[in-house]
Order: C-alpha cells, then sequence, then structure tokens
C-alpha cells in the first residue's frame, strides 16, 4: 500500500507525538515505578491512587484539567508562557504533553511490577558488600527490570498513538500540528465518502502496533539471552 502525502504526514506526526511523550515520560516512570515498589511512605496509597487516575478518568476530563492547568492562561501555563516563552497549546508538544499524562499510569505500572518481581536480597547483598545505592540501581535493579521497562514503554507508546479524547480537548485538531491518527480518523468520518481514507489509517495503525509488539519481544529474547550468556 503506497501512502498518500496526508497519510505520510499523518504517520510521521504521530510517530513524533508518542515517541517525544515516551522518551520524556520513561525517567520520571522508572523513578516513580522504583519508589511504589520499594519504598514506604505515609500517604503512598494516596500518591499510587494519583498516578492511576488518568487510567480512570474520561480522557476528555484529562484534556480539560490540562487545559485549565498548562494552558497559556493556566495556572502553570500561563508562567511557562510569560517566564520562560513555553507554550503547550494547539502545537505538537501540547499534543505529547497530553499523551504522555495519558499513558504514563500504564508504563509505570508495567515496571512497578518488574522491579517488585526482583529478589530484594540481590540488593541487599550489593550493599552489604559496599555498593552505593545509585550502582545498586543501575547494575542489578535495572538490568532485571528491563523485561518490564521495555513492555511498559510499548504499552505506553501504542496508548500514546491511540490517544483521542485529551488531546482534542487540549490542543485541538490542527492538520500537521495536533492531528494524529486517531483524530485524522475522526476527521474523516465526519466527511462525505471520507469511510475509504479513514480504513486506511485503521490499517496503518494496525501496523504499527503490531510492528511495536513484534520488537518488543525481539528485544526481550535478546535480553533474556544476554543474562543467559548465550
Amino acid at each position: 500500500m503506497i501512502l498518500t502525502v496526508f497519510e505520510w504526514q499523518t504517520l510521521l506526526l504521530s510517530l513524533k507525538i508518542a515517541g517525544v511523550a515516551i522518551l520524556f515520560s520513561l525517567p520520571i516512570g522508572i523513578l516513580t515505578a522504583w519508589i511504589l515498589a520499594r519504598c514506604q511512605f505515609y500517604g503512598k496509597s494516596l500518591f499510587d491512587s494519583i498516578i492511576h487516575l488518568p487510567l480512570v478518568l474520561p480522557p476528555v476530563v484529562l484534556g480539560y484539567l490540562l487545559l485549565l492547568t498548562m494552558g497559556r492562561n493556566g495556572i502553570i501555563g500561563s508562567w511557562l508562557n510569560h517566564y520562560l516563552d513555553i507554550s503547550f497549546s494547539f502545537n505538537w508538544q501540547g499534543a505529547a504533553l497530553a499523551s504522555a499524562v495519558v499513558a504514563f499510569p500504564l508504563l509505570v505500572r508495567s515496571i512497578r511490577l518488574a522491579i517488585e518481581s526482583i529478589d530484594s536480597r540481590l540488593e541487599n547483598v550489593a550493599r552489604t558488600l559496599g555498593a552505593p545505592p545509585l550502582r545498586v540501581f543501575m547494575t542489578i535493579t535495572l538490568p532485571l527490570a528491563f523485561p518490564g521497562i521495555l513492555m511498559g514503554t510499548v504499552l505506553g507508546f501504542a496508548r500514546c498513538l491511540g490517544e483521542f479524547g485529551a488531546t482534542i480537548t487540549f490542543v485541538s485538531n490542527i492538520q500537521g500540528e495536533t492531528r494524529t491518527l486517531p483524530l485524522a480518523m475522526y476527521t474523516l468520518l465526519q466527511m462525505p465518502n471520507g469511510e475509504n481514507a479513514a480504513l486506511r489509517l485503521c490499517i496503518i495503525s494496525i501496523a504499527l502496533s503490531l510492528v511495536a509488539l513484534f520488537l518488543s519481544e525481539m528485544l526481550n529474547r535478546w535480553h533474556k539471552r544476554k543474562l543467559l550468556g548465550q
């Protein structure tokens, strides 16, 4: 299937938005997952609930909250715009922010489960031998949690590609700027005789998701072979 200029533009924009969203979310997600898996503190249940709140809130509500906080006249957005000349309103950066917020719980949950499955005695032994906490994390926790990190990244990336409600509420549906694959499909379905074009985008979305899952599985197998020294 030969892609049209419109389809290429939409596909590349979707990949850019999803990629940037995951790139900036991943370090924060790993840290958050480690805190939830290894730390005990007052208010942990509340913190956990807030992290997973985007899973149960309607995406439109998330988009509206982003508009109130990160919009040009929002609580935080107005300060960023005035002092740092940073704006998330009606641009692809805002779409990436919306995607990151929606996908963040999936990212954290997968990584947290991976860290919790690691035998904590391995980390304790390294500490008793004099390894500092950062070295323990980088040489033991992170490599052993790699499959969970990889799965969380893939799930988050796929969720970013499929994000619709928060994006259209926060940054609207602007061709070439915020119109990702789901928004483009929605636009085509509102147009006369747009079903065939929407179907092509649907096929592209399915193919993209399958490729992401395939690469994830290949990387996971490579990592297992590496751990076994094969």
